[in-house]
């Protein structure tokens, strides 16, 4: 995942780069909903797919929630990724000139959850609460995650190419409400982006250290019937404190996928009550 130290001296020499290419302007592509005087809500987006995913829980909080969703250079036609640090350092620039300080809510899918931490541990603002939904926490070695650049390139690639046809392969589903945020994703994405994004990402390193006082407010859930269903207890593990609801009968990102308001509600009840609301398919 991250060095066990956290992002401390990449953080400040990415921040130096990110400063020095201002006259590129923005280089990740961020959207906002809602007003910048509420608490904000920061979303860390899956792989293969847009932020703009998340804008249709995020249509469900702007009355009272600043939402921001950013997408990785990955999935910005023209632009390279660099690092998670760099992207990192490109959030912090985007909530600084928003005027943004304290975090509410961190809410990272899948892949997501690998720069949630690294924002998480480089980070100095306070967080309130942190949601991972179906988090991407594999520990992969280097030779692995190069030989799976090309299958995760095409498969990627397919559902531009079919115009979102190959989108039942890739996952449990074929909605037609996701398929437009993975179709942008696939026109944009190029080889090199990916290959740098994973010679950077779910590394075979110990899980970054998380205080035990932000473990107690963070939600690390995952659905029943997904494949990182099987992360669940060496995350268990490394950060003990934590909360660990499951989605009994749901696949990857099933939730939010199927019912964006009710996984709004989730949101906003943890938020507003530091707790899960009860519903009949959740164990919390």
């Amino acid at each position: 995942m991250l060095p066990e130290g956290g992002f401390s001296k990449e953080l400040k020499l990415a921040k130096a780069n990110r400063y020095n290419r201002e006259r590129r302007g923005t280089i990740m592509r961020f959207a906002a909903l809602g007003e910048r005087k509420n608490p904000a809500v920061l979303f860390f987006h899956a792989m293969g797919v847009t932020g703009d995913i998340s804008e249709r829980v995020a249509a469900c909080l702007q009355q009272d929630y600043f939402c921001i969703l950013p997408t990785s250079t990955v999935y910005c036609a023209g632009e390279q990724y660099v690092s998670k640090a760099d992207e990192v350092a490109q959030v912090e620039t985007f909530l600084d000139r928003q005027g943004v300080g304290d975090i509410a809510l961190v809410v990272a899918s899948s892949i997501g959850a690998d720069l949630a931490m690294a924002f998480l541990t480089g980070t100095a603002r306070k967080i309130g609460h942190v949601f991972f939904d179906g988090g991407q926490f594999a520990q992969i070695g280097k030779g692995t995650r190069n030989i799976l650049v090309p299958f995760l390139y095409l498969a990627i690639k397919s559902l531009y190419w079919s115009k979102g046809g190959t989108l039942k392969k890739i996952l449990w589903c074929d909605d037609g409400a996701i398929k437009p945020y993975f179709i942008a994703a696939g026109k944009a994405l190029t080889y090199g982006n990916l290959r740098r994004q994973l010679a950077d990402s779910l590394e075979d390193k110990p899980f970054p250290k998380l205080p035990e006082d932000l473990q107690r407010r963070t939600y690390f859930s995952f659905g029943s019937s997904e494949d990182h269903y099987k992360y669940r207890e060496a995350v268990k593990k490394a950060y003990p404190a934590g909360n660990f609801p499951v989605f009994h009968g749901y696949d990857h990102m099933q939730y939010q996928i199927r019912n964006p308001q009710g996984f709004a509600d989730l949101l906003r009840c943890i938020v507003e009550q530091n707790t899960l609301p009860e519903l009949p398919f959740l164990s919390k």
